[in-house]
């Protein structure tokens, strides 16, 4: 053997060792659903509400999932301009009354819990951003919020749901005017007697300071991991790990368990980086449901080791969605697509 064929045989043979080396750790972290984590958390799904009684029960096909909680969404339109909430004018049969009493019998015959979450939308602005300048008009709006949330808390009280969310992601108000929402707590609390808990947006829940007369600290889970199209499994739990420590160290400094308000991901390329960006996008981006999974499972093998943490509720779930003429092939629901495989594996 001459000294080049020797050469090229150390060669060969230090590529050959590498690879050996690099492929048990590719396949370490893309290892096997780990069956049955979520057994003991909440196991959550957002029901969009439905705009017609619902022809096949949602309920019915959701439980074989694993899911064993429901959000009902009774979606209400406020007028940016006015400051007002109009509550008594429903789009949707899934957001009256009749319907989400409905929903939840629903749900109760399937030994499924319900948390009531009614919420606030405008075609002017997302509520997150709603500021006013004048006090007049801050004040116009909290009469209005009042208003709103009683009567839905007296909905809640009613129906006897397991869990009451008192608000979703009003961030200006919630961060301006803490005195406010405690008073209206107290009141709350006068109406329903079970647990509540408010939604705030994953860069709000840091700037609340009446976590304290909450019974779950509300997150809207939409932080940004990483950019890749479709990045692996291993890669996003590592992502996730600075969070894990911020979200540990602030639900401990209140003693509160902390709960996943909303969590999800579009089935598109880059879901698990900047949501609110790629919505506006979504016409133009790639289907990609194996991204959808992939962030899906590392955020529940992730959190799911986490005592402080309770659970969550996934964004979301669509009543007849086999008759609609709608496509979902680059929504959040995981129906029809990989991701529920991954629930049935997490949550059973």
């Amino acid at each position: 053997m001459n000294n080049k064929q020797f050469i090229l045989g150390l060669f060969i043979l230090a590529i050959a060792f590498v690879s050996c080396q690099e492929t048990p750790t590719e396949i370490i972290c893309d290892a096997p659903l780990q069956s049955g984590v979520m057994q003991s958390k909440v196991c959550g799904m957002s029901l969009a509400a439905p705009r017609n009684p619902f022809m096949s029960d949602p309920m019915v096909e959701m439980k074989p999932l694993g899911i064993s909680w429901v959000a009902l969404l009774p979606y209400n339109s406020f007028d940016l301009a006015t400051a007002t909430i109009n509550f008594d004018n429903f789009n949707w049969w899934g957001e009256t009354v009749t319907g989400i009493n409905a929903c939840e019998a629903a749900a109760e015959a399937q030994n499924i819990k319900t948390m009531l979450k009614p919420q606030l939308w405008s075609r002017d602005a997302w509520i997150g951003e709603m500021d006013y300048i004048t006090q007049a008009g801050w004040d116009t709006f909290h009469v209005h919020y009042t208003d709103f949330i009683c009567y839905w808390a007296g909905v809640a009280d009613s129906l006897e749901v397991d869990l009451f969310c008192i608000g979703t992601e009003v961030k200006q108000s919630t961060i301006k005017y803490p005195d406010y929402w405690e008073n209206l707590i107290d009141t709350i609390r006068q109406i329903y007697s079970g647990p509540i808990t408010y939604a705030s947006n994953w860069d709000e829940y840091n700037q609340i300071t009446f976590w304290d007369k909450m019974d779950y600290i509300g997150v809207d889970a939409y932080f940004a991991l990483l950019p890749d199209a479709t990045p692996s499994v291993c890669d996003l739990k590592t992502a996730w790990e600075p969070y894990v420590e911020t979200l540990k160290a602030f639900s401990e400094s209140w003693n509160k368990p902390m709960l996943f308000t909303e969590w999800g991901y579009l089935s598109l390329d880059g879901c698990a980086h900047n949501t609110w960006e790629l919505e506006k996008e979504r016409s133009s981006a790639n289907v990609n449901e194996q991204a959808q999974a992939n962030a899906c499972q590392a955020l529940l093998e992730t959190f799911s080791q986490e005592d402080w943490w309770a659970g969550g509720f996934q964004w979301k779930w669509y009543a007849d969605v086999a008759t609609s003429p709608r496509d979902y092939s680059d929504d959040y629901t995981p129906q029809g697509k990989i991701t529920e495989d991954v629930l049935k594996a997490l949550y059973q």
